[in-house]
């Protein structure tokens, strides 16, 4: 199975509980709004475009025990509560509920449906367009040598687990190594919850495509030694002006980036653009438990289980801010599947006028 969502012999979503990895592989089926609502709360599914295509899903669950007007937007509200931050949950909810509300009630369910297995089929085009985009930028940052590898820096996971298939940032990497080209990841350990250590270098081994895991701190130094060609990243959302909201620890990466002159991707599809939002500072920031950062899960190889383990003093206060913003102007360009932008106004306006970019 290719895809990380799917429909089972019951005719029900199924995926793969991502807290379990990369030490198991347990698939999970969401038999409802309910259960949709729980995997993206408690990131049993994770990644803007999983969360959208789940988020739906959820939404025609519901319409399914219920089609009524009352019911669809009860259900929209709370499928939209569950995490504040990507907007592609938001984009998914308003593309199922625009696409049956003008439907009988008894219609609706199966509409929903047909726009939700839509959605998925999509995002796997749409990220193979941005893998196309975004590894010919990576090739155009390396320097004259063509005997040694391409070195990429990632931070988070913008894979195929975090979309249906190919990922974000990581479908360039996907299409370097189809194309021959050989490719190093750093991946950034990404805490609190070691996305990249946990999940990245998971998908790359998979993949067998070299790659090593550096503590997020790491990367400066690396990009001031020229051991990094190019960083590019996923995003939950983006501004009207550019401003991209993603993974906390992005911007910092980005500042490090524009001071080392390394180039600053973001794998952006045109379902993450929030025209709405007309800076960064309009983005709401998901603040997650405290726990995150005061206690570190993984394998107990002695125990053969997972543990939580506490790394702080009893009683520490801690803050969990999930997301960051990186400013447009540390942003060298927006890799989409309608091409590549400068991450400003014009650019943005560009790609929602549905216009070629000149990039």
């Amino acid at each position: 199975m290719t895809r990380s969502l799917w429909i089972d012999a019951a005719g029900l979503p199924r995926t793969i509980d991502q807290t379990l990895l990369p030490f198991a592989t347990r698939e999970i089926s969401l038999d409802s709004r309910q259960a949709c609502a729980e995997a993206i709360r408690t990131m049993r599914v994770r990644g803007a475009p999983l969360i959208g295509a789940v988020g739906a899903y959820g939404l025609a669950l519901a319409l399914r025990a219920d089609p009524g007007d009352d019911a669809l937007e009860s259900a929209c509200a709370g499928l939209l509560a569950t995490r504040p931050t990507a907007v592609n949950l938001r984009w998914a909810l308003e593309r199922v509920r625009e696409r049956v509300a003008g439907l009988p009630p008894a219609q609706r369910a199966a509409a929903a449906w047909a726009e939700c297995a839509a959605i998925c089929d999509e995002d796997v085009a749409c990220n193979r367009v941005i893998g196309g985009h975004a590894a010919r930028l990576l090739l155009a940052a390396r320097e004259a040598d063509g005997e040694r590898a391409l070195n990429v820096l990632t931070h988070c996971n913008a894979g195929r687990i975090a979309t249906i298939d190919e990922g974000t940032a990581l479908a360039a990497v996907y299409r370097l190594q189809r194309d021959g080209v050989p490719v190093h990841v750093w991946v950034d350990e990404t805490r609190p919850r070691n996305q990249g250590a946990g999940l990245t270098a998971w998908e790359l081994a998979q993949r067998g495509i070299p790659h090593t895991v550096i503590a997020d701190n790491a990367g400066g130094l690396l990009m001031q030694r020229g051991q990094v060609d190019a960083v590019i990243v996923g995003c939950d959302r983006v501004a009207a002006n550019g401003d991209v909201a993603n993974k906390i620890g992005t911007y910092l990466k980005a500042l490090a980036a524009r001071d080392a002159d390394v180039p600053f991707f973001v794998a952006c599809p045109l379902a993450s653009i929030d025209p709405g939002a007309p800076h960064g500072d309009a983005i709401e920031i998901e603040y997650r438990d405290p726990r995150e950062i005061t206690h570190v899960q993984g394998f107990d190889d002695e125990a053969g289980a997972m543990r939580a383990l506490r790394i702080v003093p009893e009683g520490t206060v801690a803050l969990n801010p999930g997301f960051d913003i990186t400013p447009a102007r540390l942003v060298t360009a927006l890799v989409t599947e309608r091409g590549v932008v400068s991450a400003s106004r014009e650019g943005i306006a560009t790609l929602l006028a549905g216009t070629s970019p000149d990039r």
